[in-house]
């Protein structure tokens, strides 16, 4: 990763704006930082490829507009954090960046709720545990919600996904709903672990399907 704009471009500042050669000016300082901004987004390239996890981008006027022109990763975020981070402390902007991806967290989770409806009238949308055991199974869960909080004791049998429900944890009875979230990982699904209040009809899990089963 560039340690500053200057060092990427071999440069002492970015913001000299006297003529030098062919860069110069307001122009030529837009250059630079597009040069320095390729330099981040190819230094991020090889840890963020394959990944889901959001961008957020602190900088400031041109630097935020260069960097989003040149962005190679999808998962940038929409919002930033404004302004220079030059003067804020590791803690500041991770409580900024924090308050961004909550609103991320609720977008994800209204557009997830919208899905499900549609899912859901089409026969692809189950919030009952043993109909979605059965079908993270046979592979046939697309994304699911789980509640983070709760533990629900039991087996999954491993041929056909039937639940045999315990009435308490131990060493042969583990986390039903956590076996489930790891067969629909297993076969390519996609996990989003929320609270209790964001799952459909309030219930344990949520899962969409990829097809009728």
């Amino acid at each position: 990763m560039p340690k500053d704009a200057g060092s990427a471009v071999g440069r002492a500042s970015v913001n000299d704006r006297s003529p030098s050669g062919r860069i110069q000016g307001s122009e030529g300082q837009k250059v630079l930082l597009r040069q320095f901004a390729r330099k981040i987004d190819h230094a991020l390239r090889g840890l963020l490829t394959g990944s889901d996890i959001p961008l957020v981008l602190a900088a400031s006027e041109p630097l935020a507009s260069i960097y989003r022109s040149v962005n190679t990763y999808a998962h940038l975020a929409t919002a930033g954090i404004d302004g220079s981070p030059v003067h804020s402390t590791d803690a500041q902007l991770a409580d900024r960046a924090r308050g961004l991806l909550d609103g991320l967290n609720r977008d994800v989770i209204a557009q997830w709720k919208k899905a499900f409806a549609t899912r859901e009238n089409q026969g692809r949308a189950t919030t009952d545990i043993a109909h979605a055991a059965r079908a993270a199974t046979y592979g046939a869960v697309e994304m699911m919600l789980v509640d983070i909080d709760e533990v629900i004791p039991g087996t999954v049998d491993d041929t056909d996904g039937t639940v045999t429900f315990a009435k308490s944890a131990n060493a042969r009875d583990y986390g039903v709903v956590d076996e489930i979230a790891s067969r629909v990982i297993r076969s390519g699904g996609r996990i989003l672990g929320v609270r209790k209040a964001d799952i459909p009809g309030g219930k344990s899990l949520a899962a969409i399907l990829r097809y009728a089963m």
